[in-house]
């Protein structure tokens, strides 16, 4: 059991026994830090999980509360379905009109799926890219056709081998971002037709990809402390004939949850008895908090079922569009499929990232990014919290930019978002990250901007239109 878990349930417990009686004020958050010796990170974590569950109320700017037993034992809406299935996906249309109505610079982008660019050591990467460009040759085009550099897939290689994991250069092929990685490794697991589970609010990456191939989609039951259901799971597997899996296993988008070691080992077991490929998405693993970088399901894959797709873009540069795949057995028909659809990957862009890697300073940009952006997220956690009605809900995880914020029920965030663009401000409404309406009253929020006057009145604003939705 996580810290986070054992204080929620020391404070059930207490509340079991009296200690804490319905109305009465919880220690706040900095109170229970000194007393608990934990962080603010994980009782915050605390609070909200007994949040979630109707054990505790908020109230803005006055603390957290027992919650009343009427409340407490009122029956919880229904869930969501499990397991659902969806033989035609169709979401890219509504996708595009959400992203194309934030790419205004003038809007506050929480709804981005980016990192602050200025995280980034632009300079030292534009250095390279200059240095390359004065000495890249001619014929250095063909050398880095698919597979791609080899220099760049050798350097990849080591970071697997730093985690244990033994993954050949051979193996590896580099492509333009994650997304060209992880849409070849569908098409060359699957056929038109084919059924393929993907989490239940998912990356709608893989929704579009879904559409674009012409599959079916499974989707499976995932939450924000715990990741995928893996009873539905199992469940889905028994009830369709699955040809892959799509999954992010560590800080998935939009919930920002990673799944335990023991989970990874049940879920790389459960696909190999049932024989389906599993897509691994894994473009947040460098975004942990804490010491120990999270290993991808694929290292507890012995029998190469697991496509682990990554990129450069979410921790060092986006602009380059770099990503590679792990792809094992599948490797050279990836290559196939690359050379008939983007033909390469941008030469200079990889010939530059292997001129920076080799400067050393890839890590201690990383050490500096992950703490920056574990302040970012709090200070925008407690700056939401301090100004959100007392019925939203705001789930954070210890990992990751994202905020996954929980509207009352029966609201949409799609009518909050087009109130919220139109005062120049984005969000990214639960309905972008699913084919049904499960997670209509969410919305995901990008915490990962330096926090200002600016990004303070966009909250406020969107406290004031939540409250005019909700009167409305």
């Amino acid at each position: 059991m996580k810290k986070y878990q054992q204080l929620a349930q020391q404070i059930k417990d207490q509340i079991a026994l009296g200690v804490w009686l319905p109305g009465d004020r919880l220690p706040s958050l900095r109170e229970q830090v000194s007393h608990s010796g934990m962080s603010f990170m994980t009782v915050g974590h605390a609070y909200q999980v007994l949040e979630s569950q109707g054990v505790i109320v908020a109230r803005p700017q006055s603390g957290y509360y027992v919650a009343p037993r009427q409340v407490a034992r009122t029956a919880p809406a229904p869930a969501p379905a499990k397991v659902m299935s969806d033989e035609t996906v169709d979401i890219n249309t509504y996708i595009f009109d959400v992203l194309q109505a934030s790419c205004d610079a003038s809007v506050v982008p929480f709804g981005s799926a980016f990192p602050d660019p200025r995280l980034f050591p632009l300079q030292q990467l534009n250095r390279s890219l200059a240095t390359v460009g004065r000495t890249v040759a001619a014929m250095s085009v063909i050398e880095n056709l698919p597979p791609g550099n080899e220099a760049l897939r050798h350097a990849i290689a080591r970071r697997y081998a730093q985690q244990g994991m033994q993954v050949s250069p051979d193996e590896i092929v580099i492509t333009a971002g994650a997304l060209e990685a992880l849409n070849l490794s569908l098409q060359a697991v699957t056929e038109p037709g084919d059924w393929v589970i993907v989490e239940n609010p998912c990356f709608y990456g893989a929704l579009q990809a879904l559409e674009r191939l012409r599959l079916k989609a499974v989707s499976v039951a995932t939450d924000p402390q715990h990741g995928i259901d893996m009873a539905a799971l199992k469940q889905a597997l028994n009830d369709y004939p699955v040809k892959a899996c799509w999954l992010m296993t560590n800080s998935q988008n939009p919930l920002g949850v990673t799944l335990s070691p023991e989970k990874k080992q049940q879920l790389i077991a459960l696909l190999q008895e049932h024989n389906v490929s599993l897509i691994e998405d894994d473009v947040y693993s460098e975004l942990y908090f804490g010491r120990e970088r999270p290993l991808p399901a694929r290292a507890y894959d012995e029998q190469g079922m697991t496509l682990h797709c990554s990129s450069f873009s979410k921790c060092l540069v986006a602009g380059f569009r770099i990503g590679w795949v792990a792809a094992g057995k599948h490797a050279r028909r990836i290559q196939q499929l690359q050379l008939m659809s983007t033909l390469s990957t941008s030469t200079p862009m990889q010939l530059a990232l292997v001129d920076y890697l080799a400067t050393k300073r890839y890590d201690t940009h990383l050490r500096r990014l992950r703490r920056v952006l574990a302040e970012r997220k709090q200070h925008a956690w407690q700056a939401l919290h301090a100004v959100m009605p007392a019925d939203v809900k705001i789930h954070h995880s210890e990992s990751g930019y994202f905020l996954w914020l929980e509207l009352p029920e029966g609201m949409d965030a799609g009518e909050l978002s087009k109130l919220a663009i139109a005062q120049k401000i984005s969000i990214a409404p639960g309905k972008m990250f699913t084919t049904g309406n499960a997670w209509a009253n969410y919305f995901r929020l990008n915490a990962s901007w330096l926090w200002g006057d600016r990004e303070q009145q966009a909250i406020v604003t969107l406290s004031r239109l939540i409250s005019q939705l909700r009167e409305s």
